[in-house]
């Protein structure tokens, strides 16, 4: 059976996309067979990129298909090693479907209260559906240069009651850059924001590992 990881928000423009491009790469590169569900064919975010990628001839391969439903992509799971939701830019009625799917759900966030309120008011809805708060996790993204601003943000979220990755994404021209080029942010120029870049990919790899692991424990 597939691993399932959501990408879900409250709002557009939050880094959704981008982390579910970027776990893809990151998991693909290492030998395992991924997908992203794209269930925004409206938008189809990840979908064009994928496109803007194969006209590029970048290696490797990332297998990206547009779904209307959770339903309508849950048959095909089982054909991979991990399974990628990348939820639509606002929740609806699915975001439920694809955080109950899911092994692990991220909620992508900036900084601003603008941002991080309805991402916890969304944290908090999936609670009282019954999706396990342990398989919720924030990403901030879009991150600038205060550490202030960084400590205030996981605060607000610790106080939320949830857990944030340890490692932020900053906002960065040449990530933007990439992705306008077909690549993961893991695949820009620099170095150094390539391992910023690696080091998110890990945190939620390891993530993954953590509740994998939880779950075998106790059967």
């Amino acid at each position: 059976m597939a691993y399932i990881i959501g990408f879900v928000s409250q709002k557009g423009g939050v880094g959704k996309s981008t982390l579910a491009r970027l776990l893809a790469r990151e998991y693909t590169v290492n030998g395992w067979n991924v997908k992203i569900a794209d269930l925004d064919p409206g938008q189809g975010t990840s979908f064009k990129w994928q496109n803007r990628r194969l006209q590029s001839n970048i290696e490797p391969d990332i297998a990206v298909e547009r779904f209307r439903t959770v339903d309508k992509a849950m048959p095909f799971a089982d054909h991979y090693d991990l399974f990628i939701f990348d939820g639509p830019a606002h929740s609806n009625v699915g975001t439920l479907a694809i955080a109950q799917a899911s092994n692990l759900v991220v909620l992508p966030t900036g900084l601003s209260v603008d941002d991080m309120e309805p991402a916890v008011l969304l944290a908090h809805e999936l609670v009282r559906q019954e999706v396990s708060k342990d398989k919720i996790v924030f990403a901030f993204c879009r991150v600038g240069e205060s550490d202030a601003e960084l400590s205030e943000s996981k605060a607000y979220v610790s106080e939320a009651g949830y857990s944030a990755l340890a490692a932020p994404l900053p906002e960065r021209t040449a990530y933007r850059r990439a992705t306008d080029d077909g690549k993961a942010l893991s695949e820009c120029p620099f170095p150094t924001l390539k391992k910023k870049a690696d080091d998110v990919a890990q945190a939620i790899m390891d993530r993954l590992s953590a509740l994998d692991q939880r779950s075998a424990a106790y059967g």
